[in-house]
């Protein structure tokens, strides 16, 4: 079996997940995931996928991910793997689908509107 491809998006982030059989190895950016993800939360989305369906030590991971923050990038990373797994083996989408794992969150920051502060706070109202 070769490497398998899959793109993940939250946010502003976009992750290039490229999955192939090995040992357990997760690089993303070419660093490994405790340093690039030093917080045990966001460590533990990235596994999240592969502790479901019982793959953590079957596959090396190599990412690359670009935009947004280091929330937006871990989900990213998610979506991405989720979607590489069902792609090497589509009975683990049972496992993964209920859990939220194959849906993209379609959640975007909202623009700021003119005449206003923010997107939605406007600005201080004088009656008088």
């Amino acid at each position: 079996m070769s490497t398998t491809h899959a793109i993940g998006r939250r946010k502003t982030s976009v992750a290039r997940v490229y999955v192939k059989p090995g040992k357990g190895e997760i690089m993303i950016n070419k660093r490994e995931l405790s340093n690039y993800f030093s917080t045990g939360t966001l460590q533990y989305k990235v596994r999240q996928p592969l502790s479901l369906t019982d793959n953590l030590n079957n596959f090396d991971i190599t990412v690359n991910v670009e935009g947004g923050g280091i929330t937006g990038q871990a989900e990213a990373i998610r979506l991405g793997l989720s979607r590489a797994l069902c792609e090497i083996n589509p009975e683990l989408r049972i496992t993964l689908k209920p859990e939220g794992l194959m849906t993209r969150d379609p959640r975007m920051v909202e623009r700021k509107k003119f005449g206003q502060k923010k997107a939605r706070k406007r600005f201080q109202f004088s009656k008088r």
